[in-house]
């Protein structure tokens, strides 16, 4: 897969030896947000990054000020968690600007995802020394999402887990607000329609995902990647809400398409329709609502990130059968 790059007309020509400019945008409002980072601002620098901070800006105008304040920067560095990348991720693809990642988060999946280093030091000295690496984007409705988006449970869990639980329970805030949900939990009727094929579907959730890890370390499969060129779907069809219990195991590992009661496919396009509009979470944040259509744009970012072995590096074409 060797996707075409995205407009750059922001990017500007890199003299031999000069600093590398950087847009520089730290969310206060991240799990670490407020932390200090002066180690990391001061590696950036020794590898040659200038750094442009910018005020945080209020409500979801991260991709606007990210277009606004491009022009003459050759990367941008975010510290946050995965709903902060969330709202970067048009304005990075639509520029072409990579994208330096410090992870701040609860989860930072999309970090894991990656293998980008959790300790922010260490996340800093990869941006300065590292090449950046293209990576697919998931849309579901015109919204891009580096994770995953969902429908059902995952969507109620993002609604009732609010930014205290996060700062008080860091990954396990998921855990402890999961809990008191699931046996309020209530199975919903969904048309599923990808690859020439209709399917109705009685389902507590619905996951579509573009890289590995979500939820905080939850896998949407076993050996998905960001860079595929494809969607990972699964939908949870469970008789009883204990059901759920059991297949916890499996979702940690990504194996639960291998369950009787989970559908699991591949795909690179899937619409889903229910009765009633119901919320789409992407990456933890509520951003449409069903009929959700979802592809897929490959290579759409470019992040900063190690290299990943030749042995893992080639897209995945097989798809998993349906299971019911």
């Amino acid at each position: 897969m060797s996707p075409s790059a995205p407009p750059s007309a922001a990017l500007r020509p890199l003299a031999a030896g000069a600093p590398r400019r950087a847009l520089f945008l730290v969310n206060p409002g991240a799990r670490l947000g407020t932390s200090p980072l002066a180690r990391e601002r001061a590696a950036l620098e020794a590898g040659g990054i200038a750094l442009a901070a910018l005020p945080w800006p209020q409500g979801a105008a991260l991709s606007d000020l990210i277009r606004r304040e491009a022009a003459g920067h050759d990367l941008v560095v975010i510290g946050g968690g995965d709903g902060t990348l969330n709202a970067a991720a048009a304005g990075l693809a639509a520029l072409g600007l990579p994208l330096g990642v410090l992870p701040l988060g609860t989860a930072n999946d999309f970090a894991r995802t990656l293998g980008i280093p959790l300790d922010t030091l260490a996340a800093a000295h990869l941006i300065a020394t590292g090449t950046p690496r293209r990576v697919d984007l998931g849309d579901v409705n015109g919204h891009p999402f580096l994770n995953v988006a969902s429908i059902g449970f995952s969507a109620d869990l993002a609604r009732a887990l609010t930014q205290e639980a996060k700062r008080r329970f860091g990954v396990f805030g998921y855990a402890v607000v999961a809990a008191r949900l699931v046996a309020q939990s209530r199975l919903f009727t969904a048309r599923v329609i990808h690859d020439g094929t209709s399917e109705k579907v009685r389902t507590l959730q619905i996951a579509v995902g573009n890289g590995r890890y979500y939820g905080g370390g939850m896998a949407v499969a076993s050996d998905a990647t960001a860079e595929d060129g494809r969607l990972d779907f699964y939908s949870l069809e469970v008789d009883h809400w204990w059901r759920l219990l059991g297949l916890l195991p499996a979702l940690r590992r990504g194996t639960q398409g291998q369950w009787r009661d989970v559908r699991a496919f591949r795909t690179t396009s899937v619409t889903v329709e229910t009765r009633r509009p119901r919320p789409v979470n992407t990456d933890g944040e509520l951003v449409t609502r069903t009929p959700a259509r979802f592809s897929i744009r490959p290579g759409a970012l470019r992040v900063y990130a190690p290299e990943r072995p030749a042995a893992c590096a080639a897209p995945r074409l097989e798809a998993l059968s349906s299971s019911s």
